[in-house]
C-alpha cells in the first residue's frame, strides 16, 4: 500500500513538473504576411506631378485598384499589408484628373523630405519677404 502511494504521488510530482513547462495557450497555426491591392512605394508617390498625363500616372503607378464608374476622374490605388502577430497597414493613394491631366494628389504617404523641403522653401522666403 505504502508503494503505491509513494507511485501514485511520484506521478502526481512529475504531472505537475512537466505541466509547468508547458505555456498556456495554444501554439496555433502560422500566419504569413499577405498583401493585397497596388503596391505603393515613396519612389512612386515622389514621381507623381500635378499636369502629367493619365498614361504617365498609370506607367508610374500600374492600373488603378478602383475605377468608380460614375467617377471616371478618379483613380484609387490601395495597398494593405497584413504581417502575423500585427495589425494590418494601409496605404491608400487617391489621383484626381481633369480632362486627361492631373488635378489632385491625395494619399496618406507622406512625401520625402526632398520633395517637402523644395515645398517649404517658396513659403520660408514668402515669410520672410512679409517681414
Amino acid at each position: 500500500m505504502t508503494l503505491r502511494i509513494a507511485a501514485a504521488t511520484l506521478v502526481a510530482a512529475l504531472t505537475l513538473a512537466l505541466g509547468a513547462c508547458s505555456s498556456l495557450e495554444f501554439p496555433g497555426v502560422y500566419r504569413i504576411d499577405i498583401d493585397q491591392g497596388n503596391v505603393i512605394t515613396q519612389d512612386m508617390v515622389d514621381q507623381l506631378e500635378v499636369g502629367m498625363s493619365r498614361s504617365q500616372v498609370e506607367f508610374i503607378m500600374g492600373t488603378p485598384l478602383v475605377q468608380d464608374p460614375f467617377s471616371p476622374n478618379r483613380w484609387d490605388y490601395i495597398y494593405t499589408m497584413a504581417e502575423e502577430g500585427g495589425p494590418a497597414k494601409r496605404k491608400q493613394l487617391t489621383v484626381l484628373f481633369d480632362g486627361d491631366s492631373l488635378a489632385e494628389i491625395r494619399t496618406t504617404i507622406p512625401r520625402s523630405e526632398n520633395d517637402s523641403e523644395a515645398a517649404q522653401a517658396p513659403q520660408a522666403d514668402a515669410a520672410q519677404s512679409a517681414r
